[in-house]
């Protein structure tokens, strides 16, 4: 009997493992709790390869199948938030590593000027500039930079102390700004105009492709067999998006964590839609736009953080509005797909008589406000249902407010991990399952519940989606009114026209 794969989840807040077995039974699994800021700036490299091998040996039992008879496992797979590990020789970081909402070095692409950034952002598939592997690189002192060896997502970190092999998935390289999306393969033109050394990114892999294996020290650390096949994986959202699409262009997916990641399968890499982010998919030669929403599940956790637990059941007795209640979520910046890095959260409206369960509604609804920006932006015609999955979905509460405010039929995935499964799904076609796309899905997913949007809310949501759209623009002019003349820059975008982004510190 085949005790299937190891999958492992990075994420923002915690690290999760499991064992999945080739019917898509979970025979075991692991969570450990990050130390990582909710923002996702910075985190600690080597702390998260001790939390990576914690999670590992916390299910290797299982996957080693000594207590039950079962074979060892197939494969290996790993997916994980975006972010930038820069390392020396001996595979040791060379200073703190940057997360997904680290915005450091953008003023210094800004600078490469107009028509050579033009062309970077055409080639990456990306609207606007963001961090990565070129921004962390040019935003270091000379002291540091003498020092690297390679620049790597986390999850490339993370591969890189198991097996020992330097190497990239072709989803992840696009967040680097350094990759030409369409070709999959490093942009060796535009590395020539910025100085960089194109020894310091490592190979391309489809997500699917076995690119090493265990080495035995860290067999020994996660009790895994020395020599397991490790995949390449990919970035979590567009793992979970993978998953949960499968081959169809006719749903568009959202991942509903610390932030929204919404994508939609495209037939081709031609005219993605305005804002939208081009990836490469998780199968070869197709194409996935949309993008990271920035914060939404991640301040609505953080404003429950600050006034406690409140049921679902008395959050959905807040009629639509909170009372007249306003929650601007974008504590780190407003990402897809208006792409506002100096945006900021705001609590707007408040009066003596809003509780609690006033301002967690407010905050959810800001997050479905957030999301249907992008949801319309990758379908206009507001047509296309909408596939839930992630930690939102768990609620029933959440699930009937997203679809009232995105006003399309939602589409929800009873199992809300479908990141970790999505890697599952990975580990699963690298050890060579010959199960197409689709077929996994069936296997690894429970069926959906379908929630149609109630017209009378619906109604009163479009009606208050423009109105926090208007409120939040005027926040983020008053915020940047306010914080300019205090730590903050105006970088250009390529046409010239002025975009406030926070220089870290």
């Amino acid at each position: 009997m085949s005790a299937g794969v190891v999958a492992v989840d990075i994420g923002t807040s915690a690290v999760r493992a499991a064992v999945v077995d080739a019917e898509g039974r979970v025979l075991a699994h692991e969570r450990v709790v990050r130390g990582s800021g909710l923002g996702g700036d910075s985190f600690d490299a080597m702390e998260l390869d001790r939390d990576v091998r914690a999670a590992l040996a916390g299910v290797s039992g299982q996957a080693s199948g000594r207590s039950s008879g079962r074979s060892a496992p197939a494969a290996l797979a790993v997916a994980a938030h975006i972010g930038t590990v820069a390392v020396d020789a001996d595979l040791r970081p060379v200073g703190p590593g940057s997360g997904w909402a680290d915005s450091r070095g953008i003023p210094r692409l800004a600078a490469l000027g107009a028509d050579t950034v033009r062309r970077l952002l055409h080639a990456a598939g990306r609207p606007a500039l963001t961090g990565g592997a070129l921004a962390h690189l040019l935003e270091m002192e000379a002291s540091r930079t003498a020092r690297v060896h390679a620049l790597l997502s986390p999850k490339d970190f993370v591969l890189a102390r198991l097996t020992g092999r330097l190497t990239t998935d072709t989803i992840s390289a696009a967040y680097t700004l350094a990759s030409d999306v369409r070709r999959r393969e490093w942009n060796l033109g535009l590395l020539a105009r910025t100085g960089l050394d194109p020894a310091l990114l490592p190979p391309q892999s489809e997500p699917s492709a076995v690119v090493g294996a265990l080495t035995e020290e860290a067999a020994r650390a996660t009790g895994l067999p020395v020599g397991l096949p490790v995949v390449a994986g990919g970035p979590d959202g567009s793992v979970g998006i993978g998953l949960l699409l499968g081959e169809n262009e006719d749903v568009i997916a959202d991942i509903a964590g610390t932030t929204d990641v919404v994508g939609r399968l495209l037939p081709g890499s031609d005219d993605p839609p305005d804002g939208a982010v081009l990836n490469p998919s998780v199968l070869t030669g197709r194409f996935v736009a949309g993008g990271a929403t920035g914060l939404t599940g991640g301040a609505v956790a953080r404003w429950r953080s600050l006034v406690g637990t409140v049921e679902d059941e008395e959050l959905a007795a807040v009629p639509p509005g909170a009372h007249g209640l306003t929650v601007v979520p974008s504590m780190t910046g407003a990402r897809f797909p208006d792409w506002r890095p100096g945006s900021r959260g705001a609590l707007l409206g408040q009066r003596p008589e809003h509780d609690a369960a006033c301002l967690l509604r407010a905050a959810q609804e800001a997050a479905a406000f957030t999301v249907r920006q992008g949801i319309d932006r990758l379908d206009p015609s507001g047509g296309l249902p909408v596939a839930l999955a992630g930690g939102s979905s768990r609620s029933a509460h959440v699930a009937r407010l997203r679809a009232d405010v995105l006003d399309r039929p939602l589409l929800v995935c009873a199992e809300p991990d479908v990141t970790l499964l999505g890697a599952a799904a990975l580990a699963l076609r690298g050890s060579g399952s010959d199960h197409g796309a689709d077929a996994l899905r069936a296997r690894l997913l429970s069926t959906t519940r379908t929630v149609e949007p109630d017209p009378a809310r619906a109604a009163r949501y479009a009606r208050l989606h423009a109105r926090w759209q208007r409120l939040r623009d005027a926040a983020d002019g008053a915020y940047e009114e306010y914080a300019a003349p205090d730590g903050e820059h105006t970088a250009q975008d390529p046409d010239g026209r002025g975009r406030s982004a926070r220089t870290a510190t």
